[in-house]
C-alpha cells in the first residue's frame, strides 16, 4: 500500500476543495440566472410568433392622417437667432407625472386627445419660445402592442413637450411573424432616423415603459445613460447592477463607436447585456439618475419565454463587436409614413434571420 507524500496529498486535497467550490459557484450562478429570468421576463417583446400580427400600416389610418393637416404647426416660429436657449431644467417640472389612460385604444382617439399639441411632420415637436440645444430621436421597437402604443404616445408626448425638447418618436415595426429582433429594429431606427434629420442623440425605448417623474430629463447624455432604473414591477429596485435595458440614451457618436446593437439576438434576452459589454469595452461608463427620479410604470402585457440561445450569443459577443452591428445591418423598408404622432417604419428583417 503506497502512501502519498504529504505535499502531494495537500495538493490533491486543495484541488478537491477547489472543484467543490467551482461546482457550488456554478450552481449558485445558474440558480440566480433562472431567478432573474423569471423576474425580468415580462419586460420582453415577442419570443413566440405573435397570434395576431396586424402591422400599423394595415390599420385604418385615414382619421389620423387627415388630422395631420389640422394638427401640424401652422404658426410661423420666431427666427431661431432671436430665441434664447431652453433651460437645462425647465421651471415647470415638479417631479410628478399623472398617468393618462386613453378612452379608446385607437391611434385616432389618441390623436384627438393630443389635439392641443402642435406637431411638425412625422410627429416632431419642438419648443416655440426657446431654442432646444439638441435634436433627439426616440426609437421604439414594436410589434402587435397597439394598446401599449396608444398609452405610450398619450403619455410621452406631454411628458417630452413639458421638458422643452426638440424630439421625434419613431415606431419601428417588424414585418414578419417570426422571432422578434428588438436590437436589430433599434439599429434600423437609428439608421433611418439619420436619413430624415441630423439627430444628436437617441433614446431606445420599450413601448411598455412610462416615466413617472418629469425631472427624468431626456437630454443628450455625456455618457451612455440607463434611464429606467426603478420600475414599479420590480418594486423600484434595479434587478442587477449591469442592467442596461428598458430605456437607454446614447449620443450618436457613442452609438456609432460601439457599432450599435448586435443583430444576432432573435427572441427575447441578451441584447441589453451585450450592449452593456460593448459600452464597457470602449471605455465608456453607464450612468444613471437617482432612483427617485428614474421611476417608470410598466404597462401590462403578456409574459414571454426567454430565448434559450441568448447566453451562447452573449458569451461570444466580444469577438463580434467590430463585425456585428450597424456595419453589417441588412433589412428592407416596407413602409415609411410620417404620421401626426410619430414617424412609422415597417421593416423586413427576414434576410438576416439565423
Amino acid at each position: 500500500m503506497s502512501i502519498l507524500p504529504p505535499s502531494r496529498g495537500k495538493i490533491l486535497f486543495g484541488l478537491g476543495i477547489a472543484y467543490l467550490l467551482v461546482q457550488f459557484l456554478y450552481v449558485s450562478y445558474y440558480n440566480e440566472t433562472r431567478r432573474l429570468d423569471n423576474l425580468i421576463a415580462t419586460t420582453t417583446q415577442e419570443y413566440f410568433p405573435s397570434t395576431n400580427p396586424v402591422p400599423i400600416t394595415r390599420l385604418n389610418l385615414s382619421g389620423i392622417q387627415t388630422m395631420f393637416y389640422n394638427n401640424v404647426q401652422t404658426k410661423e416660429t420666431k427666427d431661431k437667432n432671436l430665441l434664447t436657449p431652453c433651460p437645462q431644467t425647465p421651471l415647470a417640472l415638479n417631479g410628478t407625472v399623472r398617468l393618462l389612460v386613453p378612452s379608446q385604444e385607437t391611434l385616432e382617439e389618441v390623436a384627438q386627445e393630443l389635439s392641443w399639441l402642435r406637431f411638425l411632420e412625422g410627429g416632431r415637436q419642438m419648443p416655440l419660445d426657446c431654442q432646444a440645444k439638441y435634436k433627439i430621436a426616440i426609437i421604439v421597437p414594436y410589434r402587435n402592442r397597439l394598446a401599449n402604443l396608444c398609452s405610450f404616445l398619450l403619455n410621452m408626448h406631454p411628458f417630452l413637450t413639458k421638458q422643452q425638447l426638440d424630439y421625434t418618436i419613431f415606431i419601428i415595426e417588424q414585418f414578419d411573424d417570426g422571432l422578434f429582433n428588438r436590437a436589430m429594429l433599434m439599429n434600423v431606427g437609428f439608421t433611418e432616423a439619420l436619413k430624415l434629420h441630423d439627430f444628436d442623440c437617441f433614446f431606445f425605448h420599450d413601448v411598455d415603459l412610462i416615466p413617472e417623474n418629469d425631472r427624468n430629463i431626456y437630454s443628450c447624455p455625456d455618457q451612455p445613460r440607463h434611464m429606467s432604473v426603478a420600475i414599479d414591477k420590480f418594486n423600484y429596485r434595479l434587478p442587477y447592477v449591469d442592467l442596461f435595458g428598458g430605456v437607454i440614451g446614447m449620443s450618436r457618436k457613442h452609438f456609432q463607436l460601439v457599432n450599435g446593437f448586435s443583430n444576432m439576438f432573435w427572441g427575447w434576452g441578451g441584447e441589453d447585456d451585450d450592449m452593456a459589454s460593448r459600452v464597457k469595452a470602449h471605455d465608456l461608463n453607464i450612468t444613471r439618475y437617482h432612483p427617485d427620479v428614474a421611476r417608470y410604470h410598466m404597462l401590462t402585457h403578456a409574459q414571454q419565454k426567454a430565448n434559450p440561445k441568448r447566453y451562447e450569443k452573449l458569451y461570444s459577443g466580444r469577438k463580434r463587436f467590430k463585425t456585428d452591428g450597424l456595419n453589417n445591418l441588412e433589412y428592407r423598408v416596407k413602409a415609411l409614413k410620417q404620421l401626426p404622432l410619430f414617424t412609422y417604419l415597417l421593416v423586413d428583417l427576414t434576410s438576416r434571420r439565423s
